[in-house]
């Protein structure tokens, strides 16, 4: 994929952090300035995002936005690898931040203390590369989706219930969200990682997964996971795939799509969007 800005000239600092990976035939200097020069945005510094963004900041992402609006809790503690008990009624941007910045002082950190919303979802995602999906409420999930699509961004979508995760890659016609969930579930049906609850270490696979995903979309290298979904379920320790295609009839990305703009995702989904994400 292509990268913003300007490919830079590797500092002796940069070769040895990043020696392990320039070494390697797929990466390599030019691949290792395609990631410095790259930006990623994470919607979400809670259970999947907290791996997500260290594997990425410590490999070398440029740039990094995080979205996040809620403070961190004891109960985050047990997945929420990005924060520790220290950071206890901090925002989670903020802890987030720190702990970033001590991976990789280089790193370009934008953050966002503020809810997403059709409102300001596209100044948000603007300006990244790959955006990043930690969320677990059907409103931003959608909205995300939706925001993602009109403006041309991959999205590295994943989640995470009891002992199972999911991911996949939507990219840019070649399908999106509703192709694969047209319409969320009625109010209550599913229950959320708070209700129902989630192994901890599960989002660690799920948001390493994501940081491998984004990692390639922005080498160019490998199969992401585009048209396909992964499912990983740890009670058996099983990996499997499954095959979904674009939805000639999807509201948002088909033949004839009846959703032009960003919406009122909250009445979409019928409830609030949650604070809470993974």
């Amino acid at each position: 994929m292509q990268t913003n800005g300007h490919a830079r000239a590797l500092t002796l600092d940069q070769i040895r952090r990043y020696q392990r990976q320039i070494i390697m035939p797929e990466v390599g200097s030019t691949g290792q300035r395609k990631l410095l020069d790259s930006s990623v945005l994470l919607v979400g510094a809670g259970g999947l995002g907290s791996p997500a963004a260290l594997y990425l900041a410590a490999a070398g992402v440029g740039k990094m936005g995080i979205v996040d609006f809620d403070v961190v809790d004891l109960s985050n503690l047990h997945r929420q690898i990005l924060h520790g008990h220290s950071d206890i009624g901090r925002p989670k941007v903020e802890s987030a931040a720190d702990r970033l910045r001590e991976i990789n002082p280089d790193l370009v950190l934008a953050t966002y203390n503020e809810p997403i919303t059709s409102y300001n979802a596209f100044d948000i995602i603007g300006p990244y590369d790959v955006v990043v999906n930690g969320t677990d409420n059907f409103p931003t999930r959608y909205l995300v989706n939706d925001a993602c699509y009109f403006l041309r961004k991959p999205l590295v979508d994943g989640m995470i219930f009891r002992f199972e995760g999911q991911a996949t890659v939507f990219q840019p016609g070649s399908g999106c969200y509703r192709c694969l969930f047209p319409s969320p579930p009625p109010p209550g049906a599913v229950p959320s990682c708070a209700e129902a609850g989630v192994l901890g270490v599960l989002p660690g696979i799920i948001g390493s997964i994501q940081a491998v995903e984004a990692i390639k979309l922005i080498l160019g290298e490998g199969a992401p996971l585009v048209n396909r979904l992964l499912i990983f379920d740890s009670l058996p320790m099983e990996f499997r795939q499954v095959k979904i295609r674009k939805d000639p009839s999807c509201p948002v990305c088909g033949d004839e799509p009846s959703i032009t703009e960003l919406i009122d995702y909250e009445e979409f989904c019928g409830g609030p969007a949650a604070s809470a994400l993974s």
